[in-house]
């Protein structure tokens, strides 16, 4: 077993080395010049489409743009939030918070265009559901002979689901509720199954109701905590940001205990993270979107806002609390638990409860939206038929996930999961030249004031 392990950490370590990396930020780049960097030009646009400023009564959807923003947030603001930018601050030095800014604003373009794709080609079933995503892209967009990568990715969907998206948040919710209040993780599993199995049962809609509630509570109280960690910290934030800029192209000298991190690293450390915290380039995020009542390219642009927020706001507000109190140097713990120290240092055990609130609705929030995105992987390989029975044996695996120590099972989820950007990213670039051509068009319309007369089939 200690072999298998070893073998399966191996097969995440080569998933998500450097030739990743380099495919999801070359990917953002090129499709931030290519489209003319719309993150900044259409970053006020987006908030006024999810503002509900543009919707149209005959838009095709099961719901609003803000519901499937909240949706994709629920699954991507995480534990990557919380223990990963830890994991980067500590690992790469305060330089690694400048390249995550970088990963989060190419991201931006990268989301713009898997979700533009995932509405312009999704289905409606008989029952009058939508489904979308990369592997619908695939099949309705590219040649035949392409068509294998839709079944691949929609079955990597389906394993990502049960282990990153179910098993690793169940392990941690009940880990952390357990360090916390003493109370055994078979409890937990139990609770946080039947909450589940409650939610799923009711499909899209009701995660969606779920999420538009539970995501903007629990990022303001996160957000909220750390704030006021930063604030006591005030006199270190001019240091804390030269820090930044200098350690982001220079490395990081070592500091008391703390070993001196060389550039390569520091970059390495800052886009991993980032990536994996706004999964731009997975594809998952596009699988909530195809569910609203929106056309492609006000979709797309809507999702702009997911990294956004994800990243830059978050994950950055992580970071800085991390580095004004001072706590990311200590060697003596990392993720969680460093992030933990920051909030205690400043407000004790106070702190500490709001990491242990916010990594629970964090994780079960994340859990909810994959099963989603797990469904979608089984209607697409077996049809609507499939679900039920993914969602009875999706809620044992919560249980599961809480009470088991299973390694070998969360490295290749892990690793399943980094292979999903491949078929995705494939299908985005032989497809820029359609989502351009939209684009385009739909900027001629909307700078001439007429975007509610445009054709609903074309954009």
């Amino acid at each position: 077993m200690e072999q298998l392990e070893a073998l399966t950490g191996q097969f995440v370590g080569m998933v998500w080395g450097l030739p990743l990396v380099v495919l999801l930020v070359g990917a953002g780049i090129v499709f931030t010049v290519y489209f003319g960097f719309p993150q900044l030009f259409m970053f006020k646009h987006a908030i006024d489409i999810v503002r509900g400023k543009y919707d149209k009564p005959e838009d095709k959807g099961e719901i609003s743009h803000f519901q499937a923003l909240m949706t994709a947030l629920s699954a991507t603001v995480g534990l990557g939030n919380i223990a990963g930018v830890a994991v980067a601050v500590a690992a790469g030095g305060p330089g690694a918070v400048f390249w995550l800014w970088l990963a989060g604003f190419i991201g931006m373009t990268t989301k713009f265009t898997e979700v533009t794709l995932s509405l312009r080609y999704r289905e409606t079933a008989k029952s009058g559901h939508m489904h979308g995503g990369p592997m619908y892209v695939i099949k309705n967009a590219l040649p035949k002979q392409f068509g294998f990568l839709g079944w691949l990715y929609a079955f990597f969907v389906i394993l990502s689901s049960f282990g990153a998206g179910n098993m690793f948040q169940s392990n941690q919710m009940a880990s952390i509720i357990h360090s916390s209040t003493g109370v055994a993780p078979w409890i937990s599993g139990i609770v946080f199954a039947v909450l589940a199995f409650i939610v799923l049962i009711g499909g899209i809609t009701r995660i969606a109701h779920v999420t538009e509630k539970l995501v903007p509570f629990m990022v303001a109280l996160y957000v909220g905590g750390a704030l006021v960690v930063i604030a006591a910290n005030y006199a270190n934030i001019p240091d804390m940001f030269a820090l930044i800029f200098s350690s982001a192209f220079n490395g990081t000298a070592a500091t008391g205990g703390f070993a001196g991190i060389a550039v390569a690293e520091v970059i390495k450390q800052g886009i991993r993270r980032a990536t994996f915290s706004n999964e731009a380039g997975m594809g998952s995020a596009a699988i909530a979107h195809a569910a609203a009542k929106s056309t492609p390219i006000q979709e797309g642009i809507v999702a702009l806002l997911g990294p956004f927020i994800d990243t830059i706001v978050i994950c950055t507000i992580t970071a800085l609390a991390l580095l004004s109190s001072g706590v990311w140097s200590d060697g003596s713990v990392a993720g969680v638990e460093l992030t933990a120290l920051a909030f205690s240092s400043v407000m004790g055990t106070t702190g500490s409860w709001i990491i242990t609130i916010t990594v629970t609705m964090f994780a079960f929030s994340t859990l909810i939206s994959w099963s989603y995105y797990g469904e979608q992987g089984v209607t697409f390989l077996f049809g609507e038929k499939g679900i039920t029975a993914y969602r009875y044996i999706f809620v044992v695996f919560v249980f599961l996930g809480a009470i088991a120590n299973l390694p070998i099972v969360l490295n290749i989820s892990d690793g399943v999961y980094g292979l999903l950007a491949i078929p995705n990213m494939l299908a985005c670039f032989m497809l820029m030249p359609r989502v351009k051509e939209i684009f385009d068009d739909y900027k001629k319309h909307l700078k001439a004031g007429d975007i509610h007369a445009h054709d609903p089939t074309l954009f």
